[in-house]
C-alpha cells in the first residue's frame, strides 16, 4: 500500500520536521536502500554532516542532490507545504499565492519554487498515449491582426492530443510548438503517441505522411464537413477550452510565452489524475517525480526572459 497523507491534518502530523522530510524523500528515492549515484554500490552509512557515504568508492551525497530539491535554500519542510498546496488546490497556484500562502520573503522564491515543481511534473520515461487519439493545434495569446490560417507572429503555438476513451476523454498530451509545421507537429507525434495507435486530426497539411511512420492516421476536412472543428474534434477542443479558462483563472492569463510549456506540464498533470480520490496521492506523485528529474536552477529558468529581453533591446537599439 502507498504511504501518503489523506488529509492536512495527517500531513501536518507527518511532515513537521526536516529529518521527516528527508526521510520520506529517502525512501522514494532508494526504495530498496541507498545506491550510489556515482558507483551504483549498494549501501552506504550516514555522517555527522547530514551526507550519506558509499560503502564502496566512498563517495559522499544528499538525498536532494541531483534532484529539483539540490542547491535550495529553503527548508525542506517549506518545500513540502509548496508541493501540498500546489496539488491539493484544483486550479493550483499563482507565484503570488503561494508567496502570501507560505509567508515567503520574495515572489522570485514563490515563482521558483512553482517552476522547478512543474519541471517534476513531467514523468521521466511516462508511457506514450495509445488507442484513438485526437489531435490539433491552438494559439495562446491575444488578438492578433493581418495574419491568415496558421500564421501568427506574436502567439504561441501549442498542439494538443486527447486518447479516446468512450465518448469521454482519456490522458491527454500538451506541446509548446514552435510552429505548425510538419517537422513540429511529427515530432510531438513521435514523442506523444505509441506507433499504431490511429491519429484523428483535421487535414491540414502539417499532418500528412504520419501514416509512413506506423500511425494509422483519419483526416476529416473541416469545411466539407459542413462542422466546426470543436464538433469534429470535441475532446481535444475541450481539453484547450479548459486549458485557457485554467490560464484565466488561476494566472489571469498573465504568463510568459517562454515558460508556456511549463504551465502545460502543470495542467497534464492535473488533467491525468482528475479521478484521483484522494488529493494526497497527487502529492505523492509529485514527490516522487521531484527527486527523479534532474536540477533546473534559476538561471536556466530565467534564460530564455533574458534572451527575448536582450533581443528587444537590440532592436529598439
Amino acid at each position: 500500500m502507498e504511504e501518503y497523507p489523506r488529509t492536512l491534518r495527517e500531513f501536518e502530523a507527518d511532515f513537521t520536521t526536516e529529518s521527516a522530510c528527508r526521510e520520506f524523500l529517502f525512501r522514494l528515492r532508494w526504495p530498496d536502500g541507498f545506491i550510489c549515484p556515482r558507483c551504483r554500490t549498494h549501501g552506504g552509512w550516514s555522517a555527522k554532516s547530514g551526507r550519506i557515504i558509499c560503502n564502496g568508492c566512498r563517495f559522499g551525497t544528499t538525498v536532494t542532490a541531483g534532484t529539483i530539491f539540490q542547491d535550495s535554500h529553503q527548508p525542506q519542510t517549506v518545500w513540502f507545504r509548496a508541493m501540498w498546496w500546489m496539488t491539493n488546490q484544483k486550479t493550483g497556484l499563482s507565484g503570488l499565492g503561494l508567496q502570501r500562502l507560505l509567508g515567503l520573503g520574495s515572489y522570485r522564491t514563490a515563482w521558483m519554487m512553482l517552476h522547478k515543481l512543474r519541471t517534476a511534473m513531467v514523468r521521466p520515461g511516462r508511457d506514450r498515449l495509445t488507442g484513438t487519439i485526437e489531435i490539433d493545434e491552438a494559439y495562446v495569446g491575444g488578438l492578433e491582426e493581418g495574419v491568415l490560417g496558421r500564421q501568427t507572429e506574436k502567439k504561441s503555438v501549442i498542439v494538443v492530443a486527447a486518447q479516446e476513451d468512450g465518448s469521454g476523454i482519456g490522458r491527454i498530451r500538451m506541446s509548446h510548438v514552435g510552429d505548425a509545421s510538419a517537422a513540429s507537429l511529427h515530432g510531438f507525434v513521435n514523442t506523444s503517441v505509441e506507433p499504431g495507435s490511429t491519429i484523428h486530426t483535421d487535414d491540414w497539411t502539417g499532418y500528412q505522411g504520419l501514416e509512413a511512420k506506423g500511425y494509422r492516421h483519419v483526416a476529416t476536412p473541416i469545411k466539407k464537413s459542413g462542422k466546426q472543428s470543436h464538433e469534429l474534434l470535441p475532446r481535444v477542443h475541450k481539453v484547450i477550452s479548459l486549458f485557457n479558462r485554467w490560464l484565466l483563472g488561476t494566472h489571469q492569463g498573465a504568463i510568459s510565452h517562454e515558460h508556456l510549456g511549463s504551465y502545460l506540464n502543470e495542467f497534464v498533470f492535473r488533467f491525468n489524475r482528475r479521478t484521483s480520490a484522494h488529493r494526497g496521492k497527487l502529492f505523492l506523485r509529485l514527490a516522487q517525480q521531484s527527486v527523479a528529474v534532474e536540477p533546473d536552477p534559476y538561471a536556466g529558468l530565467i534564460k530564455g526572459v533574458r534572451e527575448r529581453r536582450t533581443q528587444k533591446y537590440k532592436r529598439l537599439g
